[in-house]
């Protein structure tokens, strides 16, 4: 998708959006790939054995997949929920419901009966393809669930056997002719605050990914390339940033049933197989940096991205040190992916900042008022309509969708600062932000300096009542290893921060816990801490 170029100006100049008026992402991330050349598409990791599967085999199962549920009477436009880990039936169901026209709707497989409920009944799913862990859950709430009439279970279980009735089934199927602008997807947003919302995706939104993909991993794809994440392909950032888009380009995927993220089994795994290309959440990132020397397990990566949390001097150094490369940062959200990323190949990183507007996508900080802010004021991070990553509203909620626009731009929720020369600093989410003292400080670069101290292995910034300052800056620290939380490494802390950050910065209360509260895609629950302590203080 992007044009050839030396530089990001010269890219963006030159790009152009290419999307057809009719698309279908299931034709699109494999069929035009299965030409009888076993051309590899997943190399599947599963109790020591590693299964390799082509794109010919992909297609042929995905259809036999397409075949079941139409002879189940499922019908395009329906919801097909996908209750899956990183195993070849997710993709094989992902792509059947869009060959089928229907909207797919990943789940995770940490839900609990009362996420599970409240998304399968608000989608009003039909179908359901999962497994024994997945039926155990649906089992107590299916009386609750009238929409849902099929399940399918990859391995066994009080359900319809998904392999058996594959079996049965043709492996031809002609795709629905679906134009871009067709739903194909629901995914639910984290829901750190509020109930979680249905973002819904078109076909297109495939397409639209593929910029912010290939920029941050150095003009993906490369020869020899092969992609990994520990993200679960039920969030945007495993299906959307590196699942279709790899699929797409015919570069293989690295699936992985990981129950939780180990730093020394991921560095073994990307070793082992010839990972080349890996997306790893900033929370991934903090606890391979626990691993010492992490070059011994012989990984040799090309391009690591990171986003969902802003990235600081001292995880990108590390990164160097580590790998001799840089990470690359790309930044979005599940209702508007991959629109700022930085690119190492391009141009050298900024510490602290995320990265300059994807080419194809105009981003601004904009006013309350939805006015264009001056360069260097802080303001809302935008994305301005239309846009092929952005969604076509939150399922069945047309007013929280008319209340994500001013105009024309779609606001992200989250506070930030663009550069004279067009680089985008994330300052914080809206409800994160810290006014003390007259200061509005984001917590990221705080977090940043933390993890400086070797004392702390995870750290999180709120801001906390106070009636003289407004807000008083709060750390909550996971202390590393062998260090003695207390009032010596509370004083260490914060004059590091006083002397390395800013005096207005330091936090001056810190507190210690054993673990952070985070959302299941690994972003701190900054809103959580803060009712938290907040209680506490207020407690008898």
């Amino acid at each position: 998708m992007l044009p050839a170029g030396a530089s990001h100006a010269e890219i963006s100049a030159a790009f152009r959006w290419r999307i057809p008026a009719r698309t279908n992402m299931g034709v699109d991330a494999c069929d035009k790939w299965a030409d009888g050349t076993g051309r590899l598409a997943l190399l599947h990791v599963a109790e020591g054995r590693t299964t390799r599967i082509s794109f010919d085999a992909l297609k042929a199962a995905s259809n036999q997949l397409a075949n079941v549920l139409r002879g189940h009477g499922v019908q395009a436009g329906e919801r097909v929920a996908i209750l899956l880990p990183q195993v070849p039936e997710a993709a094989i169901a992902h792509l059947a419901a869009y060959k089928l026209g229907c909207i797919a709707v990943p789940l995770f497989q940490l839900f609990g009966e009362d996420a599970l409920e409240y998304r399968l009944a608000d989608c009003g799913a039909a179908v359901l393809v999962t497994d024994q862990l997945g039926l155990g859950k649906v089992a107590a709430i299916r009386a609750r669930l009238p929409a849902l009439r099929l399940v399918l279970s990859a391995d066994g279980g009080d359900a319809l056997d998904l392999h058996t009735e594959m079996a049965r089934a043709r492996d031809s199927f002609t795709p629905v002719d679906t134009a871009a602008d067709d739903p194909a997807l629901i995914i639910y947003t984290s829901g750190t605050t509020g109930s979680p919302k249905g973002a819904l995706h078109a076909h297109r939104v495939l397409l639209g990914h593929l910029p912010g993909v290939e920029l941050p991993h150095n003009l993906f794809p490369q020869p020899g390339d092969l992609m990994w994440t520990p993200a679960d392909w039920a969030w945007i950032g495993g299906l959307l940033d590196v699942l279709l888009p790899s699929l797409h380009h015919g570069v293989p995927v690295l699936a992985h049933r990981m129950a939780k993220f180990e730093p020394e089994f991921a560095l073994r795994l990307m070793a082992e197989h010839g990972v080349r290309n890996t997306f790893l959440p900033p929370t991934a990132l903090k606890m391979l940096r626990a691993v010492p020397n992490p070059q011994r397990f012989g990984a040799r990566l090309r391009s690591i991205g990171s986003g969902g949390e802003t990235l600081g001097a001292e995880l990108l150094d590390w990164g160097r040190a580590s790998f001799g490369m840089e990470i690359n940062e790309f930044y979005g959200q599940t209702e508007c992916n991959l629109v700022v990323a930085s690119a190492s190949a391009l141009e050298p990183l900024r510490p602290g900042w995320m990265g300059r507007a994807v080419p194809g996508h105009q981003v601004a900080i904009v006013n309350p008022e939805g006015s264009v802010c001056a360069p260097g004021e802080q303001g809302g991070i935008a994305v301005r309509r239309p846009d092929p990553v952005m969604f076509l509203g939150y399922w069945g909620q047309p007013e929280a969708t008319a209340a994500k626009f001013i105009g024309d731009w779609l606001l992200t929720g989250d506070q930030g600062v663009m550069s004279e020369d067009g680089w985008f600093r994330f300052v914080g989410r809206d409800d994160d932000v810290i006014t003390s003292a007259g200061y509005r400080i984001g917590p990221g670069e705080i977090e940043d300096c933390l993890l400086r101290h070797p004392g702390v292995a995870m750290a999180a910034v709120v801001g906390l009542p106070d009636a003289l300052r407004t807000e008083v800056v709060t750390a909550v620290v996971v202390p590393a290893e062998g260090a003695t939380p207390g009032p010596a490494l509370a004083a260490e802390i914060q004059a590091l921060v006083k002397t390395r950050l800013a005096a207005h910065a330091y936090p001056r209360q810190v507190h210690f816990v054993e673990a952070l509260p985070l959302t299941t895609t690994g972003k701190v629950m900054r809103g959580v801490l803060r009712r938290q302590l907040t209680e506490r203080k207020a407690g008898p």
